[in-house]
């Protein structure tokens, strides 16, 4: 009798631990900021969440600098030419055809421009299409419209809509009408730890990740070509049906990370959004595991 009382004095005390594993998993992936998501009215670059999306801040910063500094320079000839050469002030223009030295130095000034822009950029392009050994791989497969997450080294698989989608509707407010944000909409992404500012963005299911890991994403299409992108992580890769494409990031910031299809696949394309949780080492361990048991992707 007491062998079988604390056997089930150790049995309850695992199953505690367990629900209390998952539910501060579940806690940690609810609390998780927002990182990588548009800003209203903005135009820069969302915060760089990965060493590809500074890289890509740092070239486009360095880009923006020599195309300043070219058309600045354009302007202030054709300035030059006019106020120099009009008919007014340059009544009897000039008879020659040829200047060698002036066609030799606008020839070999761009080439020199270029030249130097590729020595910069072209390491960074290698950079993103050299995939390194993942920790994580992913197979994703667009379909309109939607996307489907396969973890091939963990047997988990799942589709991913964006809230307010028919498929995601079940136990909706009655109120609650596919593709518009109305109140009952905006109380339904309450149940899924969205507000309203992130309608279009939110997804029912999200990809997480633990933060430092590489991951490596496959990507294919069902039907047409769609584009996988976050901003955030500077990647965007084309799934094409018939072909397998591949992409890498290393999230470096716990948080929620927000992305769209990037390629007109349909009617729907404006709904096909892209939601990535990037968590600590542990809780990735525990959402794993709480799948795997469970199979909730949903509540997460």
């Amino acid at each position: 009798m007491q062998l079988t009382r604390r056997i089930t004095t150790i049995g309850a005390a695992l199953c505690g631990m367990f629900a209390a594993g998952a539910a501060t998993a579940q806690t940690a992936l609810e609390t998780l900021p927002i990182i990588g998501h548009p800003e209203r009215g903005a135009i820069g670059w969302q915060p760089a969440a990965t060493s590809l999306a500074r890289d890509i801040h740092w070239l486009d910063g360095m880009l923006l600098v020599i195309i300043t500094a070219i058309t600045l320079l354009v302007t202030a000839l054709l300035a030059w030419v006019v106020l120099r050469y009009n008919a007014k002030r340059n009544p009897t223009p000039a008879t020659f055809t040829h200047n060698s030295p002036l066609e030799i130095a606008w020839t070999f000034v761009p080439i020199v421009i270029l030249v130097f822009i590729g020595a910069f950029s072209l390491p960074v392009l290698f950079n993103q299409q050299e995939i390194p050994e993942g920790d994580i791989t992913i197979k994703v497969t667009g379909f309109q419209w939607a996307w489907n997450y396969d973890y091939v080294d963990e047997g988990i698989s799942f589709d991913s809509y964006m809230i307010g989608q028919p498929a995601t509707l079940t136990g909706a407010p009655e109120d609650a009408q596919p593709y518009v944000l109305n109140d009952a909409m905006a109380e339904w992404m309450g149940e899924f730890g969205y507000t309203e500012y992130e309608w279009l963005l939110a997804t029912d299911t999200a990809v997480v990740v633990p933060v430092g890991a590489t991951i490596v994403m496959q990507m294919t299409g069902a039907d047409v070509i769609h584009s996988w992108t976050v901003p955030a992580f500077g990647v965007k890769q084309d799934a094409v049906p018939g072909r397998l494409a591949e992409l890498w990031f290393e999230a470096e910031e716990e948080g929620i990370y927000f992305g769209q299809c990037s390629e007109l696949c349909g009617i729907s394309h404006a709904f096909m959004p892209i939601t990535v949780k990037v968590v600590s080492q542990e809780v990735y361990d525990q959402w794993l595991e709480r799948v795997r048991t469970d199979g909730d992707y949903l509540s997460w």
